[in-house]
This record gives C-alpha cells, structure tokens and sequence, in this order.
C-alpha cells in the first residue's frame, strides 16, 4: 500500500469518528448561552394558572347533593332527588359514588360523557371550574349538587441527572412539591449538577422553562414549588469528557493501529 493511500484511509476514518461522535451526547433540553428563562416568581403568585383538563385525561367524578351534606354516608336514603320521588336518580348517584366514583376519559374532542348529561365539554377548564360547571348542569335533577372531580393519569417525567435512570411519577397528591418528585425518586444522580435543575412546563402558549439552583439552601424556596402534570423535571448531568472521548476514541485508536501493522507488513514484504 503507498503512502498516500495510507493517509486517504486515515484521513477517511478520521472523518467517519467526528461524524459519529458521542461524546456528552445523552444531554438532553439544551438551552445555550444568553436563554432567556422563565421567572420563577410567576409560579410563587396567586394567579398562577393550575392545571387544565385536556384530552385523554381520566376523570375520577362523585356527585353529591345537598352540598355534601351526606357526603360520608353513600345510602340512596341520604341522596334527595329535586323531582317527586327520585328513586332512579337516587340510585344513579350511589352508584357514581361507589368506591370513590367511576372513571370517565376526556375524549380526544375534549368532551366527556357523564350520566344524565351525556357529552359536556371540560377540555381547557381546571378542576374547579369543572366541578362549577357540572354542579350547575346537576340543578336540574338533584338539590345543590356538590361535585368532586380529580385527574387519576396525571404524572411528571423526571430526569435526575444520569442516563437510563428517568422515571415517570404519578401525581396522586394535587399538592406535590418538586421537591417530593425528586425525592420519590432518589433524588439527584451521581452525575447530576444540582445547580442546574430545569422545570419544563407546556402552556397554552408554548413551554415555559424554568432553572433553579438546588445545590444551595435558597434553592429549598424553588424546590417547594407544586408541579403539574405532565412537567419535566431535568437535572442537566455533569459533562464527562475524559471517559466519553476515551471511550470515543478507542475504536478509532484500534483501527490506526491496524492499518500501521498492515502498512509495516506492505513496505517489509515488497
């Protein structure tokens, strides 16, 4: 082999590593130099918007009357019906109000299908403007209708800082801080840089991204924030260029050094 084919050779192989370069890679949610993140103090305020029903939600639905006057004792005898007797509608309610009520699924339309009222539109509403909404829709069949609604598939997505080991946590409590995410999931990985923890949150507009540094003690104000469903919590890992260029190179190093044996043997056996 002449030279100058050796050097062609080495010359492609070295491109063929740069194109598939891996290194640091898995960093995910990259948002560079000058990012312009979302205010943190916008998610401490009152008016912070809260989470609204969308599509493929599953809805957790008790209906009660009287306002809840009854609301621990789940016999048709408590249930009083607007109409004359009521007995059907009665037994309706006690049977939505079974173990904790039935499930009914936000259709991709953003209508749900409820007893009695058939499809209503709750899609873009939050929970208490729902349950509102569907108290006013009951007037016309049970006496002050009290209504409680929760959200059952609600999750977060937690990414704590090391690859291969993100978790999906379902938000049973309506009050879940991030700070209870990460804890129910470990908390921050190894490789983890706790100083850079991004809150990614969908908005009607968008995605809001927030970054908060935990690795302080004034970092605990932004780890008491409540998340929502379907937040990405991601702890940004620490770059590990040593062990990942290493590794990246190794398969490059074993191909120059095949071709040097391969190219000695040419020039000694002419």
């Amino acid at each position: 082999m002449k030279t100058p084919q050796l050097v062609l050779v080495l010359f492609a192989a070295s491109l063929l590593f740069l194109n598939g370069c891996t290194i640091n890679q898995d960093i995910l949610f990259r948002t560079g130099e000058g990012y312009e993140f979302a205010n943190l103090d916008d998610l401490a305020t009152k008016d912070a918007p809260g989470y609204r029903i969308a599509p493929n939600d599953m809805l957790s639905f008790q209906l009660f009357s009287n306002n809840g006057e009854r609301l621990n004792q789940r016999t048709a005898g408590t249930m009083t019906s607007q109409s004359g007797g009521g007995g059907q509608n009665q037994q309706q309610m006690m049977n939505m109000n079974q173990q904790g009520g039935f499930t009914y699924l936000v259709k991709p339309d953003g209508l749900v299908e409820l007893p009695e009222l058939g499809d209503i539109r709750l899609e873009g509403l939050t929970i208490d403007e729902a349950e509102g909404l569907l108290e006013d829709a009951y007037t016309s069949f049970y006496n002050d209708p009290y209504v409680i609604i929760r959200v059952t598939n609600n999750r977060v997505f937690v990414f704590p800082g090391e690859a291969g080991q993100a978790t999906v946590v379902p938000l049973v409590n309506m009050n879940t801080t991030l700070l209870e995410v990460l804890a129910m999931t470990g908390g921050i990985a190894r490789r983890g840089n706790a100083s850079k923890v991004k809150l990614i949150r969908k908005t009607e507009t968008g995605r809001d991204v927030y970054k908060m540094d935990l690795s302080v003690v004034d970092g605990l104000d932004d780890a008491n924030m409540v998340v929502q469903a379907y937040d990405i919590v991601y702890v940004e890992p620490m770059p590990q260029l040593v062990r990942e260029t290493t590794e990246s190179l190794t398969p490059i190093t074993s191909l120059i050094s095949t071709l040097t044996v391969l190219w000695a043997f040419v020039l000694n056996n002419p």
